[in-house]
């Protein structure tokens, strides 16, 4: 049982099981899915599909994390993609031309990865730290993404752009299968190649593992490449699921949620090993703590501290060090005798 309890998924599935049971209690019919026109509706198919750009964004997060880095710029990404793809949609000729819409995608990925190239260069090459490397672009590209859009929401009526976020695949939202597969490429390659011992052991030595051999300023260039892929997609998803781009609203606040997912996934801030199964079901968390503060109708301008407190609260119960301190405040006050004959020995 200790054993099981120690696992580093233990306590955030234990924390999700929690949340969904009360939503249950709550509302009984809230694990109910129908179908309709072929398509599958519910409560538990909303989370997983409006929790899709968050888990994409944690993904690439939870690579940073792992080089003891952070990137703060990842909201400010989702906004850009966005922008990018709604603006090259916008001016097409045929908004509805599927050449039109995979153009738009693939310009916009490629402005992602060059994000995340330059947050890795500034971080591996010019030795900036990567919180004010990343603040960098947080900044800059919140404005980069308001020139683009002018500061107006651009909207656009393109049915193959907004399959992204509103299309079906086997009667499943498609942005869960893009964030499958995501998630598959990520697995592949840090559990079953070489590169995620590489970036646990720059995340725990970045001097070590350069003097083994370790090319540590490539792997750091790779994650925060992967970090901008993953916040690029997650800005697709957004701005295909609302057919339109928000400069100065779009993934507002992500990186936040995306550092929260991380740590309760139980990748440590410090550096070194990383779960992403646990990111996953972090973001999850979020997300289901999200529809849960509106299904209870949680008063709006009070949201943001609901959602701070329950999230300290899983932090807490998350830390053995947190619990093994309540563990023996409850021993000392149940069992003082013990302690004392402790003490002594």
């Amino acid at each position: 049982m200790k054993r099981l309890v120690r696992h580093h998924l233990f306590w955030p599935l234990a924390v999700w099981a929690a949340l969904l049971l009360f939503n249950l209690l709550y509302s009984p019919d809230f694990f109910s899915i129908v179908v309709r026109n072929g398509h599958l509706y519910g409560s538990l198919i909303d989370i997983l599909n409006f929790g899709a750009p968050l888990i994409l964004v944690a993904l690439g997060m939870t690579v940073v994390i792992a080089t003891e880095g952070i990137d703060l710029s990842v909201g400010s990404v989702v906004a850009i993609s966005g922008a990018m793809a709604c603006l090259w949609i916008s001016k097409g000729a045929d908004q509805n031309s599927p050449g039109l819409a995979f153009a738009a995608i693939g310009l916009a990925v490629l402005l992602s990865l060059a994000l995340g190239l330059w947050n890795g260069l500034l971080v591996s090459g010019a030795g900036i730290q990567p919180i004010i490397a990343t603040l960098i672009l947080m900044v800059a590209g919140r404005g980069i993404a308001q020139l683009i859009t002018s500061g107006q929401i651009i909207t656009i009526s393109s049915k193959p752009y907004s399959y992204i976020g509103t299309g079906s695949l086997a009667a499943l939202p498609f942005s869960i299968f893009v964030v499958a597969a995501m998630f598959g490429i990520a697995a592949l390659l840090t559990r079953r190649t070489a590169l995620g011992l590489f970036i646990e052991s720059v995340g725990n030595n970045p001097r070590a593992s350069r003097l083994i051999g370790i090319r540590s300023r490539v792997v750091l260039i790779s994650v925060y490449v992967f970090s901008g892929l993953c916040a690029g997609i997650a800005g697709l998803i957004l701005s295909s699921n609302v057919a339109s781009a928000d400069g100065n609203n779009a993934g507002l606040w992500y990186e936040l949620d995306a550092i929260l997912a991380v740590v309760i996934g139980g990748t440590s801030l410090n550096g070194g090993r990383f779960y992403l199964t646990g990111t996953v079901i972090g973001a999850l968390i979020i997300q289901t703590l999200t529809t849960t503060i509106y299904v209870i109708g949680v008063p709006p301008e009070i949201t943001l501290v609901v959602k701070a407190f329950v999230v300290l609260v899983v932090c807490l119960i998350q830390s053995e060090t947190f619990r093994n301190k309540i563990a023996e405040r409850w021993r000392t006050r149940h069992y003082p005798a013990e302690r004392e004959v402790t003490r002594h020995a």
